[in-house]
Protein backbone atom coordinates (compact mmCIF):
# COMPACT_ATOMS: atom_id res chain seq x y z
CA UNK A 1 0.00 0.00 0.00
CA UNK A 2 2.41 2.13 1.11
CA UNK A 3 4.50 1.54 -2.34
CA UNK A 4 1.51 2.15 -4.26
CA UNK A 5 0.92 5.68 -2.37
CA UNK A 6 4.15 6.73 -3.31
CA UNK A 7 3.76 5.73 -6.93
CA UNK A 8 0.40 7.69 -6.99
CA UNK A 9 2.80 10.41 -5.40
CA UNK A 10 5.61 10.32 -8.02
CA UNK A 11 2.48 10.68 -11.04
CA UNK A 12 0.52 13.03 -9.52
CA UNK A 13 3.26 15.56 -8.67
CA UNK A 14 4.80 15.00 -12.13
CA UNK A 15 1.24 15.53 -13.74
CA UNK A 16 1.50 19.43 -11.50
CA UNK A 17 4.57 19.87 -12.70
CA UNK A 18 3.35 20.10 -16.25
CA UNK A 19 0.89 22.78 -17.48
CA UNK A 20 -0.18 24.97 -20.39
CA UNK A 21 2.03 26.90 -22.19
CA UNK A 22 1.08 30.45 -20.26
CA UNK A 23 1.56 31.92 -16.20
CA UNK A 24 -0.69 34.11 -16.34
CA UNK A 25 -1.85 36.93 -13.84
CA UNK A 26 -5.23 38.89 -14.43
CA UNK A 27 -6.61 42.37 -12.63
CA UNK A 28 -9.63 43.76 -12.90
CA UNK A 29 -10.04 47.23 -11.89
CA UNK A 30 -13.79 48.66 -11.92
CA UNK A 31 -13.38 51.52 -9.40
CA UNK A 32 -14.06 54.23 -12.05
CA UNK A 33 -17.62 51.95 -11.70
CA UNK A 34 -18.48 52.88 -8.26
CA UNK A 35 -20.73 50.66 -6.41
CA UNK A 36 -20.59 47.78 -3.88
CA UNK A 37 -21.22 44.55 -5.99
CA UNK A 38 -17.51 43.95 -6.70
CA UNK A 39 -17.45 40.40 -6.74
CA UNK A 40 -18.38 39.75 -10.39
CA UNK A 41 -15.28 41.77 -11.53
CA UNK A 42 -13.79 38.95 -8.96
CA UNK A 43 -14.86 36.32 -10.82
CA UNK A 44 -14.50 37.30 -13.76
CA UNK A 45 -10.78 37.53 -12.82
CA UNK A 46 -10.45 34.10 -11.58
CA UNK A 47 -12.47 33.13 -14.70
CA UNK A 48 -9.82 34.66 -17.01
CA UNK A 49 -6.46 33.52 -14.90
CA UNK A 50 -8.03 30.16 -15.36
CA UNK A 51 -8.98 30.45 -19.13
CA UNK A 52 -5.48 31.67 -19.92
CA UNK A 53 -3.40 29.08 -17.67
CA UNK A 54 -5.36 26.06 -18.44
CA UNK A 55 -6.22 26.28 -22.06
CA UNK A 56 -4.10 24.13 -24.24
CA UNK A 57 -2.93 26.86 -27.13
CA UNK A 58 -0.16 25.20 -28.63
CA UNK A 59 -0.99 21.41 -27.65
CA UNK A 60 2.35 21.16 -25.74
CA UNK A 61 3.05 20.20 -22.45
CA UNK A 62 5.57 22.40 -20.60
CA UNK A 63 7.28 22.64 -16.91
CA UNK A 64 6.31 25.52 -15.07
CA UNK A 65 10.08 27.23 -15.55
CA UNK A 66 8.93 27.05 -19.25
CA UNK A 67 5.69 29.08 -18.95
CA UNK A 68 5.97 32.22 -20.65
CA UNK A 69 4.81 34.95 -18.08
CA UNK A 70 2.49 37.28 -18.86
CA UNK A 71 0.07 39.98 -17.53
CA UNK A 72 -3.32 41.14 -18.32
CA UNK A 73 -4.64 44.22 -17.04
CA UNK A 74 -8.31 45.64 -17.62
CA UNK A 75 -9.51 48.60 -16.78
CA UNK A 76 -13.56 48.60 -16.80
CA UNK A 77 -14.76 52.01 -17.62
CA UNK A 78 -18.37 51.84 -18.61
CA UNK A 79 -21.02 49.29 -17.93
CA UNK A 80 -23.27 49.69 -21.44
CA UNK A 81 -25.65 46.83 -20.23
CA UNK A 82 -26.37 44.16 -17.82
CA UNK A 83 -23.57 42.31 -18.79
CA UNK A 84 -21.82 44.80 -21.20
CA UNK A 85 -18.63 46.56 -20.44
CA UNK A 86 -16.93 49.21 -21.90
CA UNK A 87 -12.67 49.02 -21.14
CA UNK A 88 -9.24 48.77 -21.89
CA UNK A 89 -6.39 46.01 -21.79
CA UNK A 90 -2.84 46.43 -21.34
CA UNK A 91 -0.77 43.29 -22.68
CA UNK A 92 2.29 42.51 -21.23
CA UNK A 93 5.13 39.24 -21.89
CA UNK A 94 8.48 38.60 -20.58
CA UNK A 95 11.47 36.30 -21.69
CA UNK A 96 13.85 34.91 -19.39
CA UNK A 97 17.44 35.78 -20.63
CA UNK A 98 19.99 32.54 -20.78
CA UNK A 99 22.85 32.28 -17.96
CA UNK A 100 20.86 35.26 -16.16
CA UNK A 101 18.10 36.32 -13.36
CA UNK A 102 16.95 39.09 -16.07
CA UNK A 103 13.68 39.07 -17.86
CA UNK A 104 13.38 41.09 -20.74
CA UNK A 105 10.45 42.32 -21.81
CA UNK A 106 8.42 40.74 -24.70
CA UNK A 107 5.33 42.81 -25.71
CA UNK A 108 3.81 46.23 -23.55
CA UNK A 109 0.91 47.51 -25.52
CA UNK A 110 -2.45 49.01 -24.09
CA UNK A 111 -5.69 48.18 -26.20
CA UNK A 112 -8.24 50.88 -25.55
CA UNK A 113 -11.42 49.50 -28.03
CA UNK A 114 -11.96 46.77 -25.78
CA UNK A 115 -15.80 46.00 -25.51
CA UNK A 116 -17.29 42.66 -24.03
CA UNK A 117 -20.57 40.73 -22.56
CA UNK A 118 -19.97 38.83 -19.37
CA UNK A 119 -22.08 37.25 -17.18
CA UNK A 120 -20.79 35.89 -13.43
CA UNK A 121 -19.72 32.46 -13.84
CA UNK A 122 -20.53 31.47 -17.73
CA UNK A 123 -18.13 29.06 -19.39
CA UNK A 124 -14.63 30.16 -20.78
CA UNK A 125 -14.40 28.27 -24.02
CA UNK A 126 -12.11 28.78 -26.73
CA UNK A 127 -13.09 27.74 -30.46
CA UNK A 128 -10.78 28.93 -32.59
CA UNK A 129 -13.37 28.20 -35.88
CA UNK A 130 -15.98 30.95 -34.68
CA UNK A 131 -16.82 33.71 -33.09
CA UNK A 132 -18.01 33.74 -29.09
CA UNK A 133 -20.64 36.27 -29.68
CA UNK A 134 -19.33 37.76 -26.57
CA UNK A 135 -15.58 39.36 -27.91
CA UNK A 136 -14.37 38.53 -24.19
CA UNK A 137 -12.48 35.43 -24.66
CA UNK A 138 -11.90 36.60 -28.19
CA UNK A 139 -9.71 39.45 -27.46
CA UNK A 140 -7.95 37.77 -24.78
CA UNK A 141 -7.18 34.56 -26.81
CA UNK A 142 -6.06 36.51 -29.83
CA UNK A 143 -3.35 38.21 -27.08
CA UNK A 144 -2.78 34.81 -26.15
CA UNK A 145 -1.37 34.10 -29.84
CA UNK A 146 0.37 37.44 -30.21
CA UNK A 147 2.21 36.89 -27.12
CA UNK A 148 3.28 33.30 -28.17
CA UNK A 149 4.05 34.50 -31.71
CA UNK A 150 6.89 36.74 -30.02
CA UNK A 151 7.83 34.58 -28.23
CA UNK A 152 8.48 32.46 -30.68
CA UNK A 153 9.77 34.96 -33.09
CA UNK A 154 12.48 35.20 -29.98
CA UNK A 155 14.07 31.79 -29.94
CA UNK A 156 14.06 31.58 -33.99
CA UNK A 157 13.39 33.52 -37.05
CA UNK A 158 9.62 33.81 -38.24
CA UNK A 159 9.53 31.00 -35.19
CA UNK A 160 6.04 32.67 -34.34
CA UNK A 161 4.78 32.39 -37.63
CA UNK A 162 2.15 29.92 -36.65
CA UNK A 163 0.72 31.47 -33.46
CA UNK A 164 0.62 34.95 -35.82
CA UNK A 165 -1.63 33.26 -37.95
CA UNK A 166 -3.73 31.64 -35.41
CA UNK A 167 -3.94 35.69 -33.93
CA UNK A 168 -4.76 36.41 -37.75
CA UNK A 169 -7.64 33.64 -37.91
CA UNK A 170 -9.51 35.01 -34.71
CA UNK A 171 -9.64 38.40 -36.51
CA UNK A 172 -11.04 36.76 -39.63
CA UNK A 173 -13.66 35.30 -37.33
CA UNK A 174 -14.32 38.57 -35.90
CA UNK A 175 -15.07 40.83 -38.54
CA UNK A 176 -18.19 42.67 -38.60
CA UNK A 177 -19.66 41.59 -35.46
CA UNK A 178 -19.99 44.95 -33.93
CA UNK A 179 -17.26 45.09 -31.53
CA UNK A 180 -14.21 47.74 -31.81
CA UNK A 181 -10.55 47.23 -32.69
CA UNK A 182 -11.19 44.43 -35.10
CA UNK A 183 -10.63 46.63 -38.27
CA UNK A 184 -7.90 48.21 -40.06
CA UNK A 185 -10.04 51.04 -40.74
CA UNK A 186 -10.68 52.11 -36.91
CA UNK A 187 -6.92 53.52 -37.09
CA UNK A 188 -3.13 52.36 -37.28
CA UNK A 189 -3.20 50.70 -33.72
CA UNK A 190 -5.75 48.59 -33.79
CA UNK A 191 -5.74 44.58 -33.85
CA UNK A 192 -6.13 44.48 -37.02
CA UNK A 193 -3.39 46.71 -37.51
CA UNK A 194 -1.00 44.95 -35.44
CA UNK A 195 -1.88 41.29 -36.80
CA UNK A 196 -2.33 42.56 -40.45
CA UNK A 197 1.12 43.78 -40.32
CA UNK A 198 3.06 41.37 -38.78
CA UNK A 199 2.53 39.13 -41.28
CA UNK A 200 3.50 41.24 -44.00
CA UNK A 201 6.62 40.67 -45.88
CA UNK A 202 7.24 44.15 -45.51
CA UNK A 203 8.19 43.39 -41.69
CA UNK A 204 10.40 40.36 -42.03
CA UNK A 205 14.00 43.20 -41.00
CA UNK A 206 11.83 43.03 -37.59
CA UNK A 207 10.59 40.11 -37.17
CA UNK A 208 14.37 39.20 -37.96
CA UNK A 209 16.24 40.89 -35.65
CA UNK A 210 13.55 40.68 -33.07
CA UNK A 211 15.26 37.02 -32.86
CA UNK A 212 19.14 38.44 -33.19
CA UNK A 213 18.25 40.94 -30.76
CA UNK A 214 17.13 38.35 -27.93
CA UNK A 215 18.60 35.14 -29.16
CA UNK A 216 22.34 36.26 -30.39
CA UNK A 217 22.43 39.50 -28.56
CA UNK A 218 20.69 39.50 -25.16
CA UNK A 219 21.09 35.86 -24.20
CA UNK A 220 24.90 36.88 -24.66
CA UNK A 221 24.98 39.21 -22.12
CA UNK A 222 25.42 36.87 -18.96
CA UNK A 223 29.09 36.13 -20.33
CA UNK A 224 31.71 38.55 -18.31
CA UNK A 225 32.31 40.46 -21.61
CA UNK A 226 29.59 42.04 -22.77
CA UNK A 227 30.76 43.81 -26.00
CA UNK A 228 30.09 41.04 -28.49
CA UNK A 229 26.45 41.07 -27.15
CA UNK A 230 26.01 44.71 -27.01
CA UNK A 231 27.07 45.17 -30.95
CA UNK A 232 24.94 42.70 -31.94
CA UNK A 233 22.42 44.17 -30.25
CA UNK A 234 23.22 47.79 -31.46
CA UNK A 235 23.51 46.33 -35.10
CA UNK A 236 19.82 44.73 -34.18
CA UNK A 237 18.11 47.96 -33.44
CA UNK A 238 19.90 50.08 -36.10
CA UNK A 239 18.03 47.80 -39.10
CA UNK A 240 14.91 49.74 -37.71
CA UNK A 241 16.58 52.30 -40.63
CA UNK A 242 14.36 50.61 -42.51
CA UNK A 243 11.36 51.65 -40.99
CA UNK A 244 12.18 55.20 -40.44
CA UNK A 245 10.40 57.06 -42.94
CA UNK A 246 6.95 55.51 -42.01
CA UNK A 247 7.48 53.86 -38.36
CA UNK A 248 4.22 55.98 -37.25
CA UNK A 249 1.85 53.89 -39.15
CA UNK A 250 3.77 50.91 -38.32
CA UNK A 251 1.88 49.04 -35.58
CA UNK A 252 4.91 46.61 -34.92
CA UNK A 253 7.59 49.10 -35.00
CA UNK A 254 6.03 50.97 -32.26
CA UNK A 255 5.56 48.21 -30.24
CA UNK A 256 9.07 47.00 -30.48
CA UNK A 257 9.97 50.54 -29.23
CA UNK A 258 7.69 51.12 -26.47
CA UNK A 259 8.62 47.63 -25.01
CA UNK A 260 12.42 47.91 -25.20
CA UNK A 261 13.00 51.70 -25.23
CA UNK A 262 14.00 51.57 -21.75
CA UNK A 263 16.01 48.56 -21.65
CA UNK A 264 17.71 49.50 -24.74
CA UNK A 265 18.51 52.55 -22.98
CA UNK A 266 20.05 50.78 -20.03
CA UNK A 267 21.98 48.54 -22.42
CA UNK A 268 24.20 51.16 -23.32
CA UNK A 269 24.11 53.23 -20.53
CA UNK A 270 26.51 51.79 -18.60
CA UNK A 271 29.63 49.31 -19.59
CA UNK A 272 31.85 49.22 -22.47
CA UNK A 273 30.48 50.79 -25.62
CA UNK A 274 33.19 50.53 -27.98
CA UNK A 275 32.64 48.57 -30.26
CA UNK A 276 28.94 50.14 -31.07
CA UNK A 277 28.18 53.57 -32.88
CA UNK A 278 26.25 55.45 -30.52
CA UNK A 279 26.12 58.09 -32.73
CA UNK A 280 24.14 56.47 -35.29
CA UNK A 281 21.90 54.70 -32.39
CA UNK A 282 21.57 57.67 -30.66
CA UNK A 283 19.99 59.61 -34.10
CA UNK A 284 17.91 56.69 -34.83
CA UNK A 285 16.12 56.58 -31.62
CA UNK A 286 15.88 59.91 -31.21
CA UNK A 287 13.30 59.44 -34.63
CA UNK A 288 11.56 56.87 -33.51
CA UNK A 289 11.21 57.80 -29.90
CA UNK A 290 11.12 61.83 -29.99
CA UNK A 291 9.23 61.78 -26.73
CA UNK A 292 12.03 60.39 -25.18
CA UNK A 293 14.85 62.46 -26.03
CA UNK A 294 15.66 64.29 -22.64
CA UNK A 295 14.85 61.52 -20.41
CA UNK A 296 16.71 58.91 -22.45
CA UNK A 297 18.75 59.30 -25.81
CA UNK A 298 20.84 62.72 -24.82
CA UNK A 299 21.75 61.27 -21.22
CA UNK A 300 24.08 58.81 -23.42
CA UNK A 301 27.87 59.76 -23.30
Amino acid sequence: MKKLFTIFLLIFTFQLSFSQELLANVQINAQQLGGSNTQVYKTLEKNLRDFINNTSWTGKKLQNLEKIKCNFSIIITEKTGNSSFKSSIVVQAVRPVFNTAYETPLLNLNDNKFSFDYTENENLVFNERQFSGKNLIDVISFYVYTILGYDGDSFKVKGGQPWFEKAQKILNNSQNQNFEGWSLIEGPKTRAALVDNILKPEQNTLRSLYYTYHRAGLDNLGKADQSAGKKIIADAVLQLKEYENNFQMNYPVNIFIDTKKQEIFDIFNTGNNANVNMADLKSLLIILSPKDIDGKWNKWK
